[in-house]
């Protein structure tokens, strides 16, 4: 699939090996990146008349050690503070000498918080993208001054604490106003918690020749992986659009299987038909008009879908290309009873959404005994029910979560969220290019999941249906003008899928 490249601690390592490999000097790349850090923060901060520096022992404190020299060059006052239990070599060696060299003054501290004082902006150049674990010590004691010195922080390639694999963050981390990385992304800027610790992220290139390195072990989704997606016949009806069965709806909750039915024709689908109580099919009918509508057998008590339609949904199934289930089902026992004997039951791929994941309850292996594809694409709380876990380990956790639940549940997982992933378990993983707080609304949800289905439909694999259709809902949402709430309905009308 395709999409900008997301790198974890060991592929950016290998990467900087290769550009090394290939001729350029591991000295030209700190170069570089300090150069870069000193840019941003004289950009971002040009009143700042003093700048302090805290350097770790690595790499990652050269780099703060050559942002400061050139500060020192462009007239601002920059000192660094140096918490490392081992004098610098190589490469940061050189850059520790170059700083002196030019000025700068380096002080090796076992605390650092009386250094801070007076400090403009403080550059957290401590820990680097190969650190994780839980700071220690002196490395502990600098991250909790530079968090208690209320100035801000401008991180070098990650803000200490958090780790450039996975987001996770420690229990003592920089919280950095922007950072500044190298060459591409990682996964531990875009993931939360690390993404909201990151601040505003800085992408700079600092010299690393195109194609070095090994393939990046997961993409940020973007327009390519739009248009990645098969193109619709040019010369085909509707039938070789691929068709979409929706199943769900109960009484009070039919808006939702309206909402999945329509996104999922706006998506492309040919055709779609939406299986609902018969009690509601009324209602269903009324909400919309492009998509068939299956009136099945309900139940009196909820007006949800009663055990006895499955037979009908089953036969409808036979005939879609995808099958939709979930929104707005409702939980009754009896609803619970037919989701989960449509899902062991149901031939063609499937996306299990809202409802329709509450009925499986932790039973993972319902989904793995599948035979067709599945994706899943639940919220936090929603797969926090499924591991077994609290919402608080699934926040900490967020990527080991989704892969967990792909592996678990042989599906696609869609994880929705601030940042949204999506992981395979073949190990494919991709996580949506960005967020917007207002899809956080009633019903975006069912528009995901009928737009999830209709791309599978067309014959996207599910991996990257599921990817493009995260990209595709987060683009409708932000053509919604800046500075206005949106509803569903309003990302329903602004999909916009090749």
């Amino acid at each position: 699939m395709t999409g900008a490249p997301l790198h974890d601690a060991a592929s950016m390592r290998a990467t900087d090996q290769a550009a090394i490999a290939a001729g350029v000097p591991g000295a030209r790349l700190m170069e570089a990146a300090g150069a870069a850090v000193a840019h941003v923060v004289r950009v971002r901060y040009p009143a700042a008349g003093r700048v302090v520096c805290v350097c770790g022992g690595g790499a990652n404190g050269g780099d703060g050690l050559v942002a400061a020299r050139h500060l020192r060059a462009l007239g601002v006052d920059a000192w660094c503070l140096v918490v490392a239990s081992r004098p610098y070599a190589g490469d940061a060696l050189h850059a520790c000498e170059a700083a002196v060299a030019a000025g700068v003054p380096v002080s090796r501290v076992g605390a650092v918080g009386e250094g801070l004082r007076g400090a403009d902006v403080v550059v957290d150049a401590l820990l680097g993208t190969g650190r994780s674990g839980e700071p220690r010590g002196a490395v502990a004691e600098a991250i909790g001054a530079i968090r208690r010195a209320g100035v801000p922080v401008v991180a070098v390639d990650v803000p200490s604490g958090v780790d450039a694999s996975t987001g996770e963050a420690a229990a003592v981390a920089v919280a950095a106003d922007a950072t500044v990385t190298f060459h591409a992304p990682k996964l531990g800027h875009v993931i939360l918690p690390g993404m909201a610790l990151a601040g505003r992220l800085v992408v700079v290139p600092i010299g690393i020749p195109a194609g070095a390195g090994p393939e990046p072990p997961a993409v940020l989704t973007g327009p390519a992986t739009l248009a990645a997606l098969p193109a619709r016949p040019e010369h085909g009806s509707k039938y070789d659009a691929g068709s979409v069965l929706a199943v769900g709806g109960s009484r009070g909750m039919t808006g939702a299987i309206a909402l999945c039915s329509r996104a999922a024709l706006r998506a492309g689908a040919g055709i779609l038909v939406a299986a609902v109580p018969s009690s509601e099919q009324p209602v269903v009918a009324g909400l919309v008009l492009e998509p068939m509508t299956l009136a099945c057998a309900c139940a009196e008590a909820d007006g949800g879908l009663a055990p006895a339609a499955a037979d009908a949904i089953l036969e409808r199934a036979g005939r879609a290309s995808a099958v939709a289930l979930g929104p707005g089902c409702g939980r009754a026992a009896g609803t619970r009873e037919l989701v989960r004997r449509l899902v062991v039951e149901i031939p063609v791929p499937l996306v299990l959404d809202a409802d329709g994941l509450h009925a499986i309850g932790t039973d993972l292996g319902l989904l793995a005994g599948r035979r067709a594809a599945t994706v899943i694409t639940p919220h936090a709380g929603e797969a926090a029910r499924l591991l077994g876990c609290t919402r608080e380990e699934l926040a900490a956790h967020r990527l080991r979560m989704a892969r967990t639940l792909a592996e678990r549940a042989g599906a696609v997982c869609l994880l929705k969220g601030a940042d949204t992933i999506v992981a395979a378990p073949d190990g494919s993983l991709a996580v949506r290019g960005g967020d917007d707080p207002r899809l956080a609304s009633a019903g975006t949800g069912d528009v995901l999941c009928g737009t999830v289905a209709a791309l599978v439909a067309r014959g996207a694999a599910p991996f990257l249906a599921a990817a493009a259709a995260a990209e595709a809902h987060l683009e409708a949402a932000r053509a919604v003008p800046a500075g206005r709430s949106l509803v569903a309905g309003d990302v329903l009308e602004r999909l916009a899928l090749p």
